[in-house]
């Protein structure tokens, strides 16, 4: 007769995850371009320099990632408006010629 143990081991594990989705206008992206064209490290240089470290502190991992966020999904949509007017001012000019 084989004996099985009393004794249990388990683990739980819980991941909460939240997110947000937002509509810009392209002045907005274009503004969010600028914004980080700096690059994150020049951002929270100034950020701290002209308005103090203490509450940045707490949000430089969340700043970076939004940064790297604008680089991957916005800056692409900017490229695919500047893109489409290309094509629209070439397509214009042909019907005008």
């Amino acid at each position: 007769m084989s004996e099985v143990s009393s004794q249990s081991k388990t683990k739980t594990t819980a991941i909460v995850s939240f997110g947000a989705t937002i509509t810009l206008t392209e002045q907005e992206c274009r503004a969010l371009d600028a914004l980080v064209g700096y690059g994150d490290d020049a951002f929270l240089k100034a950020f701290k320099e002209k308005l103090g470290e203490v509450y940045i502190r707490e949000h430089e991992t969340g700043l970076r990632s939004f940064f790297a966020t604008v680089g991957r999904d916005v800056l692409p949509a900017l490229e695919a408006i500047d893109d489409a007017r290309k094509l629209l001012g070439r397509g214009a000019g042909a019907n005008n010629g």
